[in-house]
């Protein structure tokens, strides 16, 4: 031992092993960390599993977990099985030792070293190389799936003649295998050679032979085997021409074949085939002829040939023949490319019409009636008034509404009727007090939906509920009002113990509840419940009195997880809506199949086509797998997850979709019938946005149909940037009931604008008949507009709007004192030839600190109001009865030609003009003090005063001593004028 002591006299300190109970605490501390470790892996499989079977998919986890544990043992064993021969076949291949030089002398230290432990170190590398093979296979399970359940399109593509289920199913799976015979032929290239350079059979220093006889014959077959794969590339290649992405007249991700494709590359690809073939035999040769050089001259000959065939002779073939003429090279090319684009994203039905862009109707008064006929104008924009659901129906601060509600159709009086709803989620960070107990089972669930008609507002400019209250009531009927099911909902509860949960409250204090239903997992097992304090890092799960027989714990708890998790081979719409239907609350989900691999389909990436103003402020509006590049799109699956027992249902909506039949072959019973989607639920179905918002992101380009108007790009479009706020982002799609020009009724629609490229000018109308079980759902309508002309788009209606002074005046005394004005939905509706847009302002004005409508905005045929009301403003815009008139001039001589009411000898008609006046002014008051409570009142005042003279003014008329029925003149905000005649 060391000296210790800093000195020879120093006392020596003698270490001895550690005692036996030390010994045995390490060993125990020691097995305790392993089984901690494999108790951790263990719970997050258990809990998946009890998941998966508490939503009856356990099929998905079985057949998910099965695949993937197959695709590791195969491919991990035959990897390690080809790199273990490889390296066991180059010893015992070695030469006979001799130490004759440096270099072997060197080596023979390390082959001494590693003799005791070759059968380790070789078992240690196999399972190396199969574990990382494996674990790279087991992530291949859609490839697989698809490839073995494939169904045929009916479909082949124009250049081989061969059904797109060869692309979009079998040509995956082939890369993958080629891709995994290529790693494993490196990798035992790499392993050999090491093997036969440690035992002698390759020299480096070596004087003499560089190779044994037996090292060359080995290495040979192996690149051989190498360049044979590369064959197989080559020919693989030619097929992956048609499914082959490149920019093309500044389109980008531009797939199959062009001009230089078909000519060039693919006659290139198969002499390059021919020659790796020829290459490879010449390797296997070596077998017998023990030489490299032909060898080597074969392969430096397919390198040079990729070079020149390969590289060259396309750059060659562009140059001097396509880009002199490119127009007619090409045109057959984009013809292919323009038809399987328009098929794969299902826009090849598409319906353009001619739109002249202005009025053919004289009679504005007439048109004033067509409005009311041609659309249901919504005036509540679902992205605004959230906060104002929030202010007036929270009820509670453990309630919140979304951030963005959304639309729907309910029948009010026997006519549907665009509505705006939202649920009550739990808001945890509204509760009381916050703990464990708080935040996971009194805290546990929101309450009622919350809906509001979507044309209308009250004269405080509300929302008009047609469902609120706590608990919700309204004309939505008896339905299960509790909410554990929702977007805000990401935190997990449980419910069903001895622990009570908070209902909600009323005047009479709070109610309390405990959960029925038969969703989430069970935790009176005391293994489930270990499990979960493992899984969810929260140890108090094991042994907290408020868990107890019958407690369930639930989590994955937004619509979208849910269905992402018992459907992994859906992409999931950005937007889940709720409805009520059959009585309950339903999450209404829509989901895609998609594939990357539809021949001659442009690609998209979902993330970019699918962004909006909408998705740039709210992440939860994204779609699921952002990333994901598709050039093949159905929404070919509904999916329901109910609000209080969380069942998750998929339904079979694109009946025709190959590659929702894959999956449905691959998953047996996970996806009900088409036929089994219920009356009601179908009447609150609709097209979905992500879907729309990717077709209309294609028709940009892919309206047109001939070649030559594509390649010339004269009549590309773009979609405008949101006008009515800042994020520089698309203008999100809006739903609306309205009526297209060639439609009979209005119709539940989807709608969006174009404008031509780098301009601001409106080129094309597009809508999709969004109603769920008609006809015509899916239908696309584009109304074109001439190019010769010049209509305004969305951004120049805005920037008329804030440009007018009379208009630009009115919002400045909205924003006085710290007022916000926010701008809603800029709706466009097709009316007579032209176009009509209309658009609601709301303030957030002194104490409020929630929107509340407060204009709105109509321009039509070049002429702009700006109103209090939808109708005002529609009457001023039509010159309609009722219309907002200028006030007269009191004193002036200017010989105002207004008339004056013709109720000035009735007391009463007076009397009520009279107090109209008052409410009018105090209006005018407290909107210059910002006081929108006072002036919500005053406009009650003064619609009440309004109908008295009106109602007295026809009791006159009836007696003979009035001059018929009248109402009084308006100001231009439509208010009574501020002195009327008398």
């Amino acid at each position: 031992m060391p000296d210790r002591g800093g000195g020879p006299s120093g006392p020596r300190i003698r270490v001895g092993r550690p005692s036996r109970r030390v010994r045995t605490l390490l060993m125990t501390l020691g097995v305790l960390a392993v089984l901690v470790m494999v108790f951790t892996m263990f719970a997050g499989f258990w809990t998946d599993w009890l998941w998966y079977r508490s939503v009856d998919y356990s099929s998905v986890f079985t057949t998910t977990l099965w695949t993937k544990i197959g695709l590791f043992s195969v491919f991990g064993l035959l990897m390690a099985l080809a790199v273990g021969f490889n390296i066991w076949l180059a010893h015992r291949l070695r030469p006979p030792l001799s130490a004759m030089s440096m270099e072997q002398q060197n080596l023979d230290r390390y082959r001494m070293g590693i003799a005791p432990y070759k059968k380790w170190l070789l078992l240690g590398v196999t399972a190396l190389v199969g574990l990382i093979a494996g674990a790279s296979a087991s992530g291949q399970w859609r490839t697989w799936l698809m490839w073995v359940n494939g169904v045929p399109f009916g479909q082949k593509d124009p250049q081989f003649k061969l059904d797109v289920s060869f692309y979009a199913f079998d040509l995956p799976w082939y890369r993958f295998l080629l891709g995994f015979g290529f790693a494993a032929a490196i990798l035992s290239v790499i392993a050999a050679a090491l093997t036969h350079y440690l035992y002698g059979g390759l020299r480096v220093t070596s004087p003499g032979a560089r190779a044994t006889a037996a090292a060359t014959g080995h290495l040979s077959v192996l690149i051989g085997v190498f360049v044979a794969l590369k064959a197989v590339a080559y020919w693989l290649d030619r097929y992956g021409l048609a499914v082959k992405s490149s920019d093309f007249r500044a389109t980008d991700n531009w797939t199959g074949l062009r001009y230089v494709d078909a000519n060039a590359y693919l006659p290139a690809k198969t002499i390059l085939f021919c020659i790796a073939v020829i290459c490879a035999l010449l390797f296997f040769a070596t077998l017998w002829r023990r030489t490299w050089q032909l060898p080597v001259i074969g392969f430096g000959l397919m390198v040079l040939s990729a070079i020149l065939i390969g590289g060259l002779y396309p750059a060659i073939v562009q140059k001097f023949q396509v880009q002199p003429n490119e127009q007619a090279k090409e045109a057959p090319y984009v013809e292919k490319n323009l038809e399987a684009t328009r098929k794969a994203y299902g826009i090849d039905g598409t319906q353009v019409t001619d739109y002249s862009g202005t009025r053919k109707t004289e009679d504005k008064t007439q048109l004033r009636d067509d409005v009311d006929s041609t659309a249901s104008i919504r005036i509540m924009d679902p992205n605004i008034v959230s906060p104002t659901f929030q202010q007036l129906q929270q009820i509670r601060n453990y309630y919140a509404f979304p951030n963005n509600l959304d639309v729907d159709r309910y029948t009010k009086d026997g006519k549907d009727q665009d509505t705006v709803i939202g649920l009550r989620e739990i808001n945890l960070a509204g509760i009381p007090k916050k703990n464990w107990i708080n935040n996971h089972f009194r805290y546990t669930h929101g309450y009622g939906v919350v809906a509001a008609e979507g044309t209308s507002a009250d004269a405080q400019g509300r929302p008009v509920f047609t469902e609120s209250d706590l608990p919700s009531k309204g004309t939505l009927g008896t339905y299960e009002q509790r909410v554990y099911y929702g977007e805000k909902t990401t935190t997990y509860s449980i419910v069903g113990g001895p622990q009570k949960e908070i209902d909600y409250s009323d005047d009479n204090g709070e109610k309390t509840t405990s959960y029925k239903g038969d969703s989430g997992v069970n935790l009176s097992n005391p293994v489930n419940r270990a499990a979960y304090a493992a899984a969810l890092g929260e140890p108090q799960i094991l042994y907290s009195g408020a868990i107890g027989e019958g407690s369930r714990i639930l989590y994955n708890r937004t619509p979208k997880e849910r269905v992402e998790a018992v459907a992994p081979w859906l992409t999931i719409d950005g937007d889940a809506y709720p409805a009520v239907v059959n009585n309950r609350i339903q999450w209404i989900v829509d989901a895609y199949t998609t594939t990357n691999g539809y021949p001659y389909s442009s690609r998209t990436t979902l993330g970019d086509t699918t962004a909006d103003s909408l998705t740039a402020t709210n992440d939860s509006r994204a779609v699921v797998a952002q990333q994901n590049q598709v050039n093949y799109i159905r929404n070919s699956v509904k999916a329901t997850v109910d609000a209080y027992t969380g069942e998750v249902k998929l339904f079979q909506w694109d009946t025709k979709d190959p590659v929702l039949k894959t999956w449905m072959k691959a998953f047996p019973d996970t996806v009900e019938p088409k036929s089994d989607i219920s009356k009601d639920l179908m009447g609150h179905l609709r097209y979905p946005q992500d879907l729309f918002k990717v077709q209309r992101e294609l028709l940009t380009r892919y309206h047109v149909k001939d070649a030559t108007t594509f390649l010339s790009g004269s009549e590309v479009w773009q979609v405008p940037d949101d006008p009515t706020n800042r994020s520089g982002s698309a203008v999100p799609p809006y739903y609306l009931s309205m009526k297209m020009p060639d439609q009979k009724a209005q119709a539940f629609s989807l709608t969006t604008t174009f404008t031509p490229n780098g301009r601001d000018n409106l080129s094309a109308f597009m809508a999709v008949d969004a109603e769920a079980g008609t006809d015509e759902y899916g239908k696309i309508r584009i109304l074109k507009l001439p190019t010769n002309t010049t209509v305004n788009g969305p951004k120049q209606v805005q920037s008329q709007f804030n440009s007018q002074e009379e208009i630009a005046e009115s919002i400045r005394l909205l924003r006085g004192g710290d007022s916000e004005v926010e701008y809603g939905n800029l709706l466009t509706v097709p009316l007579d030839g032209g176009l009509l847009y209309v658009e609601p302002v709301y303030v957030r004005g002194g104490g409020l600190k929630y929107p509340l409508l407060r204009k709105v905005l109509v321009t039509y045929g070049g002429e702009t109001a700006f109103e209090n009301t939808l109708d005002e403003a529609l009457n001023k815009i039509f010159g309609a009865d009722g219309q907002a008139t200028e006030p007269p001039d009191e004193g002036d001589g200017d010989g105002d030609t207004t008339p004056p009411p013709p109720t000035s000898d009735n007391p009463t008609v007076q009397q009520a003009l009279e107090d109209a006046q008052k409410a009018f002014d105090a209006g005018q008051e407290a909107l210059k003090k910002n006081d929108w409570e006072a002036y919500g009142r005053a406009q009650e005042d003064l619609e009440d005063a309004l109908k008295r003279a009106e109602d007295a003014q026809a009791e006159a008329g009836r007696g003979g001593a009035g001059g018929g029925e009248s109402k009084p003149s308006a100001s231009p905000s439509g208010s009574p004028s501020p002195k009327p005649s008398s």
